[in-house]
């Protein structure tokens, strides 16, 4: 360890004694200077001198022409030489005088300063020369403590661009991207240099394949062989080093003309577009025989027939391969005219319509060298639908080749339409986009076939939009039919269709009949397989709308129903599960082929509905408020459309008197009525709008009596829209976002009747009609949005709404058999009778698998079929 540097005594120090001192620190601090003067002054040289060496060890002077090379080598010379004078000039070895100084003013007091100086005055006073002495002791003390100042190398005044920053960040780019060997190249650039080189290659070459393809680039200096197979389109790039014209390149690959730059030339660079010679001439020179690796176009076709999915969707498959992979393709669907059946509504010329050009679905993730997809689309209202048309498909690789498939024929799939009058209207909305001038012969036709509308239409509004596209149809027809009146009507027509066909009823028994007639009707036409299943789809939504509507009447009729059931030994019970299977086995025969078995059986399905009751538990006889909501609404949906039916007639009334007469046998209601605004239920709001109606009608019959009918039905408008607003203020949910939609939907209901009832009163029945229906539609979705909230209520509310509930009240186990008595589960009655009981016991084994992973069940039930099972 150093020892301490010792202070010499007062009377003893001298100037020289003083500084040492500060010896150290002092040198210390004028080499810090020295260094901040050297920086400030020759920064711009060692900036550049890093640029250049950046430049030169990424290797740009190869890449660049010899000429171009010399000349910045020579203007970088010279910038070399202006830096340096520059910095001589500027540069100051800094004195010890100045370091000094330096150093002094880091220290309080400025001590050397002191140590330094002599005393002036008072030398012969021995008390003046003790102060002295005293301050120079003092002043020693504090320079002992002096330490060396930092050099100060900031330039930001001098640089404010920060040049050497950007000096700095090259030449880390060209550390660890570039190399110092490169350096050297430079010297190859030099007359003559060529002689001076080594042994080795004196050029350098890489084939460099299509990005598309995968491939890796080649390496020209490693192929051993004197065949090159690489694909077509490759980019070959050759650098030829030492004296220019040492070394020249020979090539018949590029297929290049006219302007081709010298065969010396130290650096190349073109593409492969054709099999051939590649060679470099000259010392350690090269020679290939190329040949191609042929890009193959892309491969498509159509792999089946396009088929039908659900709600008329279009499932076209189709295989595409290519060698490197598919980048995208089109379909053309165009129409086949030749195959068209040219009669009736067809003969005329069609319209010229072009082809429907579509993207063809590509895989998201995995190889598109080789696959299968399918091209999904709705062409349900398109003219070309269920007509005769051409797919072409077409494919195309990365290089831009395009391949079409060969034309598939196929009839265009389509949404079918089974209801009579729906077919009717869609094949002549076909022929109104097939030729415009069709129009005359449609009207006809449309008017010919709903010449009874009352065997043909199950509402009334369907056959006043009906009635509406005729006069807009006959109006138009001697005048001709533009494309906007040509694609309103056509949207009509659609609209019309998807009505009849879909239908608007809102009696659960009706509607499942109407759902066993669609299938029935499928099933007789050979419909497909993907169309029958949705038919059957929705058979079974309807039934079970329509065991929830028995369950309701159950629930309302209470004990008197089952004390009637229990009094008639003879009466037939059904379950739920019976039900279901019955739709199992006819969809089974449906999927075997078994069309005729089927048909029988959807009949006797539908027979048993017509004449048995289904079994429901003897549930509480009153009902919770959310229920009495619902049937409520119901009430109000019936009158409304009552009510619409009502302003109906008389607005045929009005266009056609007496037309009306001779109809009430055919429209009369479940309860007697005629229609006219009477409710379907029995009730007392039913029987006074009837009381009502037969006053309005008696009017209806006087001349001048349309005002007073008017008058009528606004008034029962005004009526319905009040028990409406009454049923608003006692709706349950309140606060829950299915209640809140419950209410919007009612409040859009209330606004439409609000403004059929100024209609009405203002003799403007279409518009009332319109504004009716729209009520009509409000109502029913806000009854969806009330059953929604009932629903989640019974969901939170355990063994409510259950399969297994159901079946503990009528005395049933949660596989639906009789519980027995004294506490034995099921009895002795018809056990193990029958031909078959082995198959019987399978399919009950079968059956609980089933139903035990279900896993909405409760889990109270799926235990017990767990047991069931580790029994069994």
């Amino acid at each position: 360890m150093a020892e301490p540097q010792k202070t010499p005594a007062p009377e003893q120090l001298s100037q020289d004694d003083a500084l040492a001192l500060i010896r150290r620190p002092l040198r210390l601090t004028r080499l810090g200077m020295a260094a901040e003067r050297l920086w400030r002054s020759f920064w711009p040289l060692v900036s550049l001198l890093l640029v250049i060496l950046s430049a030169l060890m990424l290797g740009l002077q190869d890449l660049l022409a010899v000429e171009l090379v010399w000349g910045l080598g020579v203007l970088g010379v010279l910038a070399i030489l202006a830096a340096a004078l520059r910095g001589a000039r500027q540069m100051r070895w800094p004195r010890r005088a100045e370091a000094l100084a330096r150093l002094d003013e880091t220290l309080p007091g400025r001590p050397i300063q002191a140590l330094i100086d002599r005393q002036a005055i008072g030398l012969e006073d021995a008390a003046s020369a003790a102060v002295w002495r005293a301050h120079q002791a003092r002043m020693a003390s504090r320079a002992a403590l002096a330490r060396p100042v930092p050099a100060d190398l900031s330039l930001t005044r001098r640089d404010p661009y920060a040049l050497r920053y950007a000096a700095a960040l090259a030449f880390a780019v060209a550390l660890i991207f570039g190399s110092l060997l490169r350096v050297g190249s430079v010297g190859d650039m030099a007359p003559g240099a060529g002689q001076t080189l080594a042994g080795g290659p004196a050029w350098e070459g890489w084939i460099e394949p299509p990005r598309y393809t995968g491939l890796p680039v080649l390496y020209l200096g490693d192929q051993t062989g004197d065949v090159l197979d690489i694909p077509q389109g490759s980019r070959v790039t050759l650098r030829l080093y030492g004296e220019v014209g040492a070394l020249t390149l020979s090539e018949t690959v590029s297929g290049r003309v006219g302007d081709v730059p010298p065969a010396s030339d130290p650096a190349h660079s073109f593409d492969v577009v054709q099999p051939g010679h590649l060679s470099i001439d000259g010392p350690n020179g090269r020679a290939w025989d190329v040949r191609l690796i042929a890009d193959a176009p892309p491969q498509i076709a159509v792999s089946g027939a396009p088929e039908t999915e659900s709600f008329g969707r279009m499932a076209l498959p189709f295989a595409a391969s290519d060698d490197y992979g598919v980048v995208g393709g089109t379909a053309r669907i165009a129409l086949d005219l030749a195959a068209v059946d040219r009669r009736h509504g067809l003969a005329p010329d069609p319209e010229t319509r072009g082809p429907i050009d579509l993207p063809l679905p590509l895989p998201i993730a995995g190889d598109r060298a080789d696959f299968t997809e399918a091209l999904i689309e709705d062409f349900s209202d398109h003219p070309f639908a269920n007509l005769p048309v051409t797919f072409t498909l077409m494919a195309e690789d990365a290089a831009g080749q395009l391949t079409a498939s060969e034309p598939f024929h196929a009839v265009l799939p389509a949404r079918r339409f089974f209801d009579p009058m729906a077919a009717v209207v869609i094949e002549q909305r076909r022929d109104l986009l097939w030729q415009r001038s069709n129009a005359a012969r449609i009207a006809q036709i449309l008017r010919a076939v709903s010449h009874r509308p009352e065997d043909l239409f199950r509402s009334e509004t369907a056959y006043l939009r009906l009635r509406v596209i005729l006069r807009r149809l006959e109006a138009m027809a001697p005048y001709g039919l533009s494309d906007d009146q040509v694609a309103e009507l056509s949207q009509a027509m659609w609209d019309l269709a998807v009505q009849l066909e879909d239908g608007d009823v809102s009696d659960a028994l009706e509607r499942m009949r109407q759902a066993q007639e669609r299938l029935s009707e499928a099933m007789r036409r050979g419909a497909s397989d993907q169309e029958i299943a949705e038919l059957m789809q929705e058979l079974r939504e309807a039934t079970d709308d329509y065991l929830r509507q028995l369950s309701r009447q159950a629930q309302q009729d209470g004990q008197q129903q089952g004390q009637e059931m229990a009094q008639n030994p003879n009466s037939m019970q059904m379950t739920q599960d019976d039900l279901q299977r019955m739709m199992d086995r006819i969809q089974e025969l449906m999927d075997q082929g078994r069309m005729a078995e089927a048909q029988q059986a959807l009949e006797e399905l539908q027979q048993l509905m017509e004449n048995m009751r289904v079994t429901q538990g003897q549930g509480q006889n009153g009902q919770s408020p959310g229920e009495q909501a619902m049937e409520g609404l119901a009430e109000t949906l019936r009158d409304q459309q009552g009510l619409s039916d009502q302003a109906f007639r008389d607005l045929q009334e009005q266009f056609n008197p007496g037309a009306n007469a001779g109809e009430s046998t055919g429209n009369e209601g479940r309860n007697g009525g005629q229609g006219r605004g009477q409710s379907h239920e029995p009730g007392q709001q039913g029987q006074q709008q009837g009381q009502q109606q037969g006053q309005g009608g008696q009017d209806g019959a006087t001349p001048g009596g349309s005002q007073d009918l008017g008058q009528s039905l606004a008034d029962r408008q005004q009526a319905l829209r009040d028990e409406l607003r009454r049923q608003q203020g006692t709706l349950p949910g309140a606060g829950s976002p299915e209640g809140q939609a419950a209410q919007d939907a009612l409040d859009r209901a209330g606004r439409a009747m609000d403004g059929a009832e100024e209609a009405l009163r203002d003799d403007d029945y279409a518009s009332a009609i319109d504004r009716q229906s729209d009520a009509m539609e409000a109502l029913r979705e806000g009854m969806r949005a009330l059953g929604e909230q009932l629903a989640q209520e019974q969901q939170g509310q355990p063994g409510q709404g259950t399969e297994q509930g159901r079946q503990q009240a009528e005395g049933r186990d949660p596989l639906g058999r009789d519980q027995g008595s004294n506490g034995s589960i099921g009895t002795n009655e018809n056990l193990l009778q029958g031909e078959d009981v082995y198959r019987r016991a399978r399919e009950l084994l079968d059956e609980i698998r089933r139903r035990s992973g279900e896993g909405e069940r409760p889990d109270h039930e799926l235990e017990y079929l767990r047991r069931l099972l580790d029994r069994f």
